[in-house]
């Protein structure tokens, strides 16, 4: 019998696959972790330094656990492939686990807080609290967490199935389907509070920003079949294009208002000589960025960069 608090070889050996598939995808995406975080902030204080304003003076609470949660996520994942016992691997997953749940979190409760009215405009601040705890904002911040383990799920379907481990597959397929059907249900439950909450966006919602709402119904119904199905495409496409419909219904319901209804991008937009300048130099970090994201991506994909990490000790036979 395993000592209590330790788990046996055999569940260490069950829990190891998913792990190792999972490092493996997350590869190229980790090492942007701090690029696209500075990038935004640079954009949004830039174009908009109202709007950025109020929005980190009534949200400064779950934007700085957002942010810690970033730095933690990035360094739980280099520090476990990094140390060999058990007990810290388990320390750094747990960290991982736990910021992977607290970011989409935050950053879905704060577009939920600002979508309903919780941020006020002329560098006032909200409820620290309540901005960001409100109905509207746990409904989508739990909605948030609900999507990106369903895209994550759908991708690590396809990079199982690119490995040809068809455990592995079945693994992720069942976790990708729960978060599907998991998602269809909160983004119901997310309008009925939205209706209640935020009746100007639900009003656009129902209007000049249906069909982008359909369009993700449909995609979603569509990947939902196939991963029953276990079809082996279209259902990453279909994922995707089902997640940016929410996003893109979402910022059309709103606009034109960065803060509805006290502040619209026009009203909130730098001078336009700000704009061109930051607009010239987003072109040229995008040309200079990508392209080795994209290098990367390729190289982590095809398996031709040699592996990191160190063997857990809790994997190796004790000696005698």
């Amino acid at each position: 019998m395993p000592a209590s608090g330790t788990s046996s070889p055999a569940a260490r050996s069950a829990g190891r696959p998913p792990r190792d598939l999972v490092e493996h995808s997350l590869g190229p995406v980790w090492e942007a972790n701090h690029v696209w975080l500075i990038f935004i902030f640079v954009v949004t204080w830039s174009a908009f330094p109202t709007a950025y304003a109020s929005i980190w003076l009534t949200m400064f609470v779950p934007l700085t656990l957002a942010a810690l949660g970033i730095v933690l996520r990035g360094a739980s994942f280099a520090f476990r492939k990094s140390v060999r016992t058990l007990r810290f691997r388990r320390v750094f997953g747990g960290g991982f686990a736990i910021s992977s749940v607290l970011v989409p979190f935050c950053m879905g409760a704060i577009a939920g807080g600002i979508a309903s009215g919780q941020v006020p405009s002329g560098g006032r601040a909200g409820d620290p609290v309540h901005s960001w705890l409100n109905a509207t904002s746990v409904v989508t911040g739990v909605l948030a967490v609900a999507v990106a383990a369903y895209v994550a799920a759908v991708y690590l379907v396809w990079d199982a199935r690119r490995a040809g481990d068809a455990t592995l597959v079945v693994y992720f397929r069942r976790r990708a389907v729960l978060a599907a059907v998991v998602a269809a249900v909160l983004s119901v439950v997310g309008l009925v509070v939205v209706h209640a909450e935020a009746p100007h966006v639900f009003d656009r919602l129902a209007s000049r920003a249906l069909p982008f709402v359909l369009l993700s119904v449909a995609c979603g119904a569509g990947a939902l079949v196939l991963l029953v199905r276990d079809a082996t495409r279209g259902a990453r496409v279909l994922a995707v294009t089902a997640v940016a419909g929410i996003i893109v219904a979402w910022g059309v319901a709103q606009w034109p208002y960065l803060l509805p209804e006290t502040l619209t991008v026009q009203d909130a937009a730098a001078p336009s000589g700000t704009l061109t300048a930051l607009a010239v130099a987003v072109v040229a970090a995008l040309l200079v960025v990508l392209p080795g994201f994209v290098l990367l991506f390729v190289l982590v994909q095809r398996r031709l960069l040699p592996e990191e990490g160190v063997d857990d000790a809790g994997d190796r036979p004790l000696p005698g």
